[in-house]
């Protein structure tokens, strides 16, 4: 059984016992995270929302929070002599999936 769900402005595809990176959810490590915000269930009796499916929720253990590889920018002006170097890290949660109630 699979489930598709929506956080942080994105879709992921989970199942009970995955890890996954989401975008950064204001909770600590060890704590219980539910995304009630589920678009698509699957298995034998696959169920599609409208937007989202009703009363299914998926739940999940929060393992850490973190921060990505850092990801260079270079901008670079020929013949003025000008250019700009940034650097981003995106933070992420990562999710170890319990369980799909749908």
């Amino acid at each position: 059984m699979y489930a598709i769900i929506v956080t942080g402005g994105k879709q992921y595809k989970v199942e009970a016992g995955q890890a996954v990176y989401v975008e950064k959810l204001n909770v600590e490590a060890g704590a219980k995270v539910t995304f009630d915000q589920v678009v698509f269930v699957g298995g034998d009796t696959p169920k599609i929302g409208t937007p989202t499916v009703d009363g299914a929720t998926v739940t999940g253990t929060v393992e850490k929070n973190g921060l990505e590889k850092k990801v260079v920018t270079y901008k670079y002006k020929p013949k003025k002599g000008q250019h700009t170097k940034k650097g981003h890290r995106q933070p992420y949660t990562k999710v170890v999936i319990d369980a799909i109630n749908a």
